[in-house]
């Protein structure tokens, strides 16, 4: 008998104790220590990935084991982490270990060591950890390149609110290295001198391409930097469900949610699990997956999700009965048969579910976007339903969708189809109005029909019928056809009654008739017109029942007031309204809309009932009236607008303004101060009468300067503001001024008009003309015989040795024909003491022409005189008479009957010198000339009697 009894030994012991002596098994202990332990670095996932071996175990010998780890930094006494490792340890098998450290493994030394126990049932109590490996030191530093400064961790990849540790290795113990974060400064600890170490907490995401952390070495202007590629935290699917459309696959669908924002450093995966079966299938689309039905019938089946990247996993779960997930295909082969006036029937075709299965189907009918019918209908391969009750000639838009009968799940896809009835004659009479005017002694009638509606139309109206029917005398009856889409139609009748029925036309057949009468007396009166406000629904217009019977009323208005062709519009109302809201979307603001109301008698005559007019919107005017300006006095003018058209403007004219400017502190009186949009501070007078056109401003001062500005208003507003017009009051004594110089200045225009019109009257007793010699009246009287070339003398025919002209005697001068001797004037003939070489002496004479020359020669004129007179024989000439007589009629002839250029005639001139002839040729002493103390007629006369044989001298102061 043996007493078995296990105590521990060394390392793995067995000891057996048996009665009268011991048994002694495995005396030598057998370590299972972990073995070979070997440490390497991942710098792209920060990591540290130990793998090690247990020797000592038999061939297929199976253990549970036990490995603590510890990591150490920068110092083995460092220790920062420990972890209990299990797991079942085999036979020559190598095992495997991750660790993930938060600060960059480049920053600083790690250091790791581990040892084991055995956790087997096996192997009985006690237990006991075995003896720690060696320390293995892991220094990244070392592989660094010769750069003076690093920065870790390199590209790495974090989720959106994570802490991060980032750190700086450099070559120096200098601390002039600054980092920052997105261009903000970070601060950090010193981990040792060439180390510094920042914790940058709750990582926000910035931008898909990273976030910016870079150092700073100012020594050498050295930079590095990394980038931090932070993504948005990765959701769980939402709305994860699966169904089946024909009982063979199943198609599953989720919403992946929010994108991470790094789709290239981060794409998600999803993998679709079944628990049931232990199928699993890897899902190629991000939205959706599909799955094939077992073809062992099976109903449950529970799904789960799982989508994940390379920073987390998310998975949802989704368990349900496969009969309970039906949703059928939609509907096919829609079609509609025996379709009728008001009815139709609608067959289609489903798909097959399963076997003897049953879809519940629905059918709607849409008519003008709205849905008329609805019904439900059960089917198993053909459906088939009849619509009813619906319009002729309409458009329907007929709709199925179908559902798994046994367990509602989904309805299926509309399947839409369109039809239209089959038409039908017009159910409605046309509205018809009509406008009638007297034209040339003809009735012209425009008559006017309002479209059918396609509820009333029945189909497609072709044409209009239109029937005359004549009243007044044989009943005769007149068809007019007039084409579609015609909405009216002129006729010219004469002075007489007609009925006129209107019809719409389809393929079907024709509508009631509108009947309208046109009178030959219209009976129409003269209505006042009544002012009505229109709102922003339009005009609400009202009028008082007529005590007669009426069969309607009818409103008519312009929609274009200021257009020719005024585009007519009316409304048709029942014999009991008496209001009605005339609306329209054309109503403009600022234009005046007029409505007449009409009552339709017994006898279909209509007659004007009432007059309205308004705006739908009343505006302030747009235009200011031009202001005549009258009876200016010193105290009062008067203003005048007659012409201003306040119909036209936008709005109702209630009265006037008017804008007074003047250098006067005070206000006059009816007037009031005024600020105008400009500031400006004037007096205004308010004219509350639209019709009164004048206003007389009173009260001004005299010579006064004033501003007038005239505008209308409305309920709305005043006009636009204007320029102002400038007028000034007259002086108060200005009117007695206007008596007194009026008379005087009408007095100088009548005598300058009596001046004018005595003009050469005046020119001959002021200022007569220059004589032309060839135009002399003397050369008229003289009619020569014997010398028909009578000329007037030239000045440079003879220079005189000396002239004397005397005084003639006071007396008014005659012309040459005067008979009186004694009025005469006489010249003197001054005699020479001896005969000179030159010519011969002058005679002076009374001249009755001048010559123009003579001013140019500024001497007297000169006749040369036969060689035999001596002297002393040189004499007077008495008279003009006597020398017409020496003349005689046959010397003498008019300065008309000279040809020109042959007449050499010779004068003295009555503008000459006093001192007459060639000074040259004068004697030593000469007698002393008389000074002439006026102009000396002169006459021309022929050289061969100008000096006389013997003509005494007379002396002085004889006649």
């Amino acid at each position: 008998i043996c007493d078995y009894s296990v105590v521990p030994l060394s390392s793995f012991a067995v000891c057996i104790k048996c009665l009268g002596f011991d048994l002694s098994v495995f005396s030598e202990p057998l370590p299972l220590a972990p073995e070979s332990l070997e440490v390497s670095v991942n710098s792209t996932h920060q990591c540290l990935h130990l793998q090690w071996s247990v020797h000592n175990l038999t061939y297929h010998q199976e253990l549970k084991m036990v490995f603590q780890i510890e990591i150490s930094r920068i110092k083995t006494s460092n220790v920062i982490w420990v972890e209990n490792y299990s797991t079942t340890v085999k036979w020559n098998q190598v095992l495997r270990w991750s660790w993930e450290s938060k600060l960059p493994l480049e920053c600083a030394k790690h250091f790791v060591r581990m040892r084991s126990v055995v956790d087997d049932a096996q192997i009985p109590e006690p237990k006991f950890w075995g003896d720690w490996t060696s320390w293995e030191e892991v220094d990244v530093r070392r592989s660094l390149g010769p750069d003076p400064l690093f920065v870790f961790p390199k590209d790495k990849l974090v989720e959106e609110g994570s802490n991060v540790t980032v750190c700086y290795v450099s070559r120096s113990h200098q601390n002039n290295i600054s980092c920052y974060l997105e261009g903000i400064l970070m601060h950090g600890e010193q981990l040792d001198p060439n180390v510094r170490v920042f914790h940058v907490n709750n990582v926000p995401f910035i931008r898909e391409t990273g976030t910016n952390i870079y150092c700073k070495m100012h020594q050498g202007d050295v930079i590095k930097g990394i980038i931090l590629f932070v993504s948005k935290v990765f959701e769980e699917p939402k709305d994860f469900s699966c169904e089946t459309r024909d009982l063979k696959t199943l198609n599953c669908t989720w919403d992946p949610g929010n994108d991470t924002g790094l789709l290239t450093q981060l794409t998600p995966s999803y993998t679709l699990l079944e628990s049931f079966s232990g199928k699993k299938a890897i899902c190629t689309h991000k939205t959706w997956c599909n799955w094939q039905v077992a073809p062992d019938s099976q109903e449950m089946y529970n799904f789960t999700l799982t989508a994940g990247n390379d920073l987390r996993k998310r998975s949802v779960h989704l368990l349900f009965n496969l009969t309970h997930r039906v949703h059928p295909l939609a509907p096919f082969n829609v079609v509609f048969k025996n379709v009728s006036t008001t009815n139709a029937t609608m067959a289609w075709r489903i798909h097959s579910v399963g076997n003897y299965s049953t879809l519940l189907c629905q059918v709607e009918v849409c008519g003008e976007g709205k849905v008329i019918q609805k019904q439900n209908v059960s089917v198993k391969v053909n459906g088939e339903h009849l619509v009813k009750n619906l319009e002729p000639y309409t458009e329907y838009a007929a709709q199925v969708r179908c559902a798994y009968a046994s367990h509602f799940w989904r309805w299926s896809e509309w399947t839409r189809h369109n039809f239209t009835t089959a038409e039908a004659a017009p159910s409605e009479a046309p509205d018809v109005w009509r406008n009638v005017k007297s034209m040339q002694g003809h009735c012209v009638v425009t008559l006017f029909w309002k479209p059918l509606s396609k509820l009333q139309a029945n189909g497609k109206i072709l044409f209009y019928n239109v029937v005359l029917e004549h009243l007044d005398g044989p009943s005769t009856l007149k068809l007019l056809s007039i084409p579609a889409p015609a909405n009216g139609t002129e006729l010219i009748l004469d002075q007489c009654s007609y009925e006129i029925h209107v019809t719409a036309n389809n393929s079907v057949g024709s509508s009631p008739a509108s009947v309208i009468m046109v009178s030959r007396d219209p009976g129409s009166k003269d209505v006042g017109e009544e002012r009505v406000k229109g709102t922003k629904r339009g005009f609400a217009l009202s009028w008082k029942p007529q005590p007669r019977g009426v069969t309607g009323y009818v409103v008519e208005w312009c929609q274009c007031p200021g257009d020719p062709l005024c585009d007519l519009r009316w409304k048709s109302l029942g014999p009991n309204a008496t209001s009605t809201l005339v609306s329209s979307d054309a109503f403009t603001p600022g234009v005046r809309y007029n409505f007449r109301i009409y009552a339709i008698s017994t006898e279909r005559i209509p007659y004007l009932l009432e007059r309205k007019t308004g705006y739908s919107q009343e505006l302030a005017p747009s235009d200011n009236p031009q202001v005549l300006t009258s009876n200016l006095t010193a105290s009062s003018f008067t203003l005048s607008w007659k012409d201003y058209p306040a119909e036209s403007q936008p709005g109702f004219v209630q009265g006037y303004s008017l804008y007074l400017k003047s250098k006067a502190p005070q206000c006059l009186p009816g007037s009031e101060k005024a600020v105008l949009p400009d500031n400006s501070v004037c007096c205004k007078y308010k004219i509350d009468n639209p019709k009164q056109k004048t206003f007389v401003v009173e009260n001004l001062q005299p010579a006064s300067f004033y501003e007038f500005f005239l505008t209308p208003y409305t309920s709305v507003g005043e006009g636009p503001l204007g320029a102002f017009t400038k007028v000034t009051t007259p002086d108060e004594y200005s009117h007695i001024l206007i008596r007194i110089l009026l008379p005087m200045i009408f007095s100088i225009l009548l005598i300058m008009i009596l001046c004018y019109l005595k003009s050469q009257w005046m020119k001959e007793k002021c200022y007569p003309d220059i004589p032309d010699p060839y135009k002399s009246s003397v050369l008229s009287l003289i009619k020569s015989k014997e010398n028909p070339r009578l000329t007037i003398m030239n000045v440079k025919d003879c220079v005189p040795d000396a002239i004397e002209v005397v005084n003639k005697q006071e007396g008014t001068r005659k012309s040459l024909t005067d008979t009186e001797p004694a009025k005469h004037s006489y010249l003197y003939v001054l005699p020479t003491e001896k005969r000179y070489p030159g010519p011969g002496p002058c005679i002076c004479f009374e001249n009755f022409t001048y010559n123009q020359a003579a001013l140019d020669s500024a001497a007297c004129g000169h006749v040369p005189a036969p060689s035999e007179a001596q002297p002393n024989q040189l004499g007077l000439v008495t008279s003009s008479e006597h020398v017409l007589k020496a003349l005689g009629k046959n010397y003498v002839n008019s300065l008309g009957e000279i040809p020109a250029g042959e007449t050499n005639l010779n004068y003295v001139s009555q503008l000459a010198s006093p001192l007459c002839g060639d000074q040259s040729s004068l004697p030593t002493n000469p007698p002393e000339p008389v000074l002439c103390s006026e102009y000396k007629m002169q006459m021309a006369i022929p050289v061969g009697l100008a000096s006389p044989p013997s003509i005494p001298l007379l002396e002085e102061g004889e006649h």
